[in-house]
């Protein structure tokens, strides 16, 4: 059985329709109303369109150290899945709870919500954090914001808890990403006379062809981490658009690529040497047909690699309250990388469902791992 209170939390917090694209301010003020009622005061931290926000909130003293509890308020787009149900109304089946976020990740921002009378009854020793953000699924934009807000106060936490869906088991790492947007600008002509034009999807192909060279030299020479499915850093071209019929060579083409860091590599290295070779080689050659022709790169993703070691005290911690073990990597971005990197803290991600649900149609979470991660947080609190 799942407690009435954390079910009817995550029940409202599905409710709202917080993809990336639209508002999460109904949600946000749902947040802070329910705190205000429990006398616990929030900030938030709005977009430049006021048209989002990001929510923080302390519990216990007004002292250093203590934990943040960390989670993002969106969810991926439900558009052109096939659901059985209405993707934003809780439905319980099967001993599992189904809605879009129910695993990534509204259910552990429930529970968290939902422990808040326990938290403030308990009179704690150091202060709990809770961090919400939004636009976190489309490349970690938030949160800056919400950690501009953190390091103004000086609060220095502990360690940090990223309650994305693990199944509740440890992570301790995930690679970094940057992603970019390429676009190439050749010169048409008709194809008879393709030598006098300058072909965008040629020059295209052939950058991406020694991207992935690249990526190829990475898993054979690495270096490696085999905490990782694929222990090594990736890289990877995932939309290419460019032309428009056959007999005239195309002027433009565009395509999308993304590196998958471990923490020893530095992904600024590689996407350098992905421009130095547009630079030296391909717009060279390009301008000798045309000097109006080009290859221009645009930062669309950057968020940097976690890597935690096993042996710190947080780890081990969390470890003993779950009466597990073990730990792993995962090949999934978090917003971990930020609140590490940024503040030099550890920081943990835990939480409650599995990857493998998340971003599909039909998403649920169990009610086992609901029940596990309420365990887990009244042992996280009692030990404050």
């Amino acid at each position: 059985m799942i407690e009435q209170h954390s079910l009817d939390l995550i029940k409202t917090l599905i409710s709202f329709d917080t993809t990336s694209f639209k508002s999460n301010l109904n949600l946000i003020k749902f947040i802070e109303n329910y705190l205000n009622q429990n006398k616990i005061k929030s900030e938030l931290v709005y977009d430049e369109a006021k048209n989002k926000a990001n929510l923080f909130a302390t519990i216990g003293p007004n002292s250093m150290g203590g934990i943040v509890l960390s989670g993002h308020t969106d969810v991926v787009p439900v558009t052109n899945q096939k659901w059985d149900s209405d993707p934003f109304q809780l439905i319980e089946k099967d001993k599992k709870l189904y809605g879009r976020g129910a695993s990534d990740m509204k259910s552990f921002i429930a529970l968290v919500l939902s422990r808040v009378p326990k938290i403030i009854e308990k009179k704690l020793s150091k202060p709990i954090h809770l961090a919400f953000s939004y636009d976190e699924e489309i490349g970690c934009v938030g949160v800056h914001g919400l950690l501009d807000l953190i390091e103004k106060k000086s609060i220095k936490p502990e360690f940090c808890i990223v309650g994305e869906p693990t199944s509740m088991e440890v992570v301790i790492g995930h690679k970094g990403k940057n992603a970019y947007s390429v676009q190439v600008d050749g010169m048409s002509c008709h194809s008879g006379q393709a030598p006098l034009g300058v072909n965008s999807i040629n020059y295209a192909a052939k950058l991406i062809a020694y991207i992935e060279e690249l990526n190829k030299e990475k898993s054979i020479n690495g270096p490696f981490d085999l905490d990782y499915e694929i222990p090594y850093t990736t890289l990877h071209t995932g939309l290419i658009k460019g032309g428009t019929i056959l007999n005239i060579v195309p002027n433009l083409c565009e395509f999308e690529f993304e590196v998958r860091n471990l923490v020893q590599d530095n992904p600024l290295e590689l996407v350098n040497k992905i421009k130095d070779y547009a630079n030296q080689k391909l717009i060279n050659e390009m301008h000798k047909v045309s000097s109006k022709t080009g290859i221009n790169f645009n930062e669309k993703i950057k968020y940097p690699a976690l890597d935690i070691s096993a042996d710190t005290a947080p780890v081990k911690k969390i470890k003993e309250l779950l009466n597990n073990h073990k730990h792993k990597k995962v090949v999934y971005g978090t917003e971990g990388g930020l609140f590490n990197s940024r503040f030099n803290i550890p920081t943990i991600v835990c939480g409650p469902g599995s990857i493998d649900q998340a971003h599909k149609p039909n998403e649920y979470i169990s009610i086992e791992q609901i029940n596990k991660c309420g365990e887990f947080l009244d042992n996280l609190i009692d030990s404050y």
